[in-house]
């Protein structure tokens, strides 16, 4: 058996899982394992070292598929982390990043740090609402692989103060060095239409304004997408500093979508994932919004398919191997094979060429929790196309370090977080059952 490229171990761990040697000193060295959000990022964050780039990972431990994986995580004094195959008895060095310091310390109103955003690689994710309403009992609705009705209100505070998340946006920028703060929401009541002032995007503008005026860097923002109809909450987002949107659409098979996530069929429906993503595309332009779909439940051919279809619309998928997470529904479902995980990102890499999707401008963005764009370079031949397009990328972040450097200081908003002459009154209705207000 062939030593594996760091884009191959990446993708063989996803799916195989690791297994830890009693030799390993996590608890002094690692990161904690942060089950938060939707629980992708409950395993062990490790850095695999190449010679195109050093690929971080959240690698699952704690899953009942892990106790088959061939993989087991020792530690020596001479080697330090290294990963065993012991199919072959092959060895892999690995890096265990440490823990930042300002996880333990306390935001001013006495919030511990990593109760309000953690690290997941290089950034910083912050969950910005309450659960996701799918996971209420009158919905029962909630994607059948996702865990954030368990974690959110558990591991992470349920709803965050602004001036706790400027303080410790402000701790990961200056001593983790993140450039990225990603906000996201699950659903709420709020998103339905009547209820259009509350929509998740309203959620995060308070928290958009204030990191770009107070700390600066680049920001992202994940909640449900609103109808064509609000389309321009995405401009005054946009307007309040947001530099990317994502949508987890999951799958592009829409029986799978309609079987696995029924309260996104239900409330919002494919296609409103599909108009948002096109119309922020032309927004902000080619590379700066993701379309995250799951490989491995729906058929390969879906997926590829959906590839297809976000890097033609201008955005690069962020594919995320099923992980059958522990509290989820799909717990017990298989993983995925490697091989068919294999072809999943050759594809992405070779779409990404051809639509010319600019990755990697922006730096130390590193997401632990899927197979980056940039990692599927370790799976293709280095050959000509490959090479013009690394080069093109090399380019254009020499090109975008004016922007970068402007990006990453604080600048004050002229917008309003919290008014728009857009937004309709705030609704009088009575709040829905198992609502804060209705508490």
């Amino acid at each position: 058996m062939p030593q594996l490229n760091p884009g191959e171990l990446e993708i063989d761990l996803f799916c195989k899982g690791l297994k830890i040697d009693p030799s390993c000193r996590l608890d002094r060295d690692a990161r904690l394992f942060a089950r938060t959000r939707a629980g992708l990022g409950s395993g062990l964050e490790i850095v695999i070292p190449g010679d195109l780039k050093d690929i971080w990972m959240n690698v699952p431990v704690e899953e009942d598929f892990c106790a088959l994986s061939p993989y087991v995580m020792r530690f020596t004094e001479m080697l330090g982390y290294h990963v065993v195959d012991t199919r072959s008895g092959q060895t892999y060095s690995v890096e265990i990043p440490e823990t930042p310091s300002w996880y333990e310390r306390k935001t001013s109103s006495g919030v511990p740090m990593s109760r309000i955003g953690v690290l997941q690689g290089t950034y910083l994710g912050i969950y910005i609402s309450e659960a996701c309403m799918f996971w209420t009992p009158q919905e029962n609705a909630n994607c059948k692989f996702c865990t954030s009705g368990v974690n959110v209100g558990v591991n992470e505070l349920t709803r965050k103060r602004v001036r706790d998340v400027v303080e410790v946006a402000r701790a990961a920028k200056e001593e983790s060095g993140v450039t990225f703060t990603h906000f996201n929401a699950g659903y709420q009541w709020e998103d339905m239409p009547e209820h259009t002032r509350a929509h998740g995007l309203n959620r995060a503008a308070p928290f958009v304004k204030a990191v770009r005026e107070e700390v600066g860097g680049f920001i992202g923002v994940q909640v449900a997408p609103v109808l064509p109809r609000d389309h321009w909450k995405y401009d005054w987002l946009t307007e309040l500093g947001t530099d990317h949107f994502s949508f987890c659409y999951e799958f592009h098979n829409p029986e799978y979508f309609k079987k696995f996530c029924p309260g996104k069929y239900g409330h919002l429906g494919q296609d409103a994932f599909f108009r948002a993503l096109e119309y922020t595309s032309k927004l902000l332009g080619k590379g700066k919004v993701s379309g995250e779909i799951i490989a491995g439940l729906e058929p390969i051919e879906d997926t590829l398919k959906a590839i297809d279809y976000i890097t033609s619309a201008g955005a690069f998928p962020t594919v995320c191997i099923f992980r059958p997470l522990i509290g989820a529904d799909l717990e017990h479902y298989p993983s995925p094979s490697y091989e068919d995980m294999r072809r999943v990102f050759e594809h992405m890499w070779r779409a990404m060429v051809r639509n010319k999707i600019p990755i990697e401008i922006v730096p130390n963005i590193e997401v632990s929790l899927v197979v980056q764009p940039g990692d599927a370079a370790y799976l293709v031949p280095r050959d000509r196309t490959w090479k013009a397009y690394r080069r093109r990328n090399a380019m254009l972040r020499k090109l975008a370090k004016p922007v970068v450097w402007w990006k990453m200081k604080p600048h004050p908003v002229k917008a309003s977080a919290t008014d728009h002459p857009k937004l309709p009154p705030a609704p009088s209705a009575a709040p829905k059952p198992g609502s804060e207000a209705a508490a």
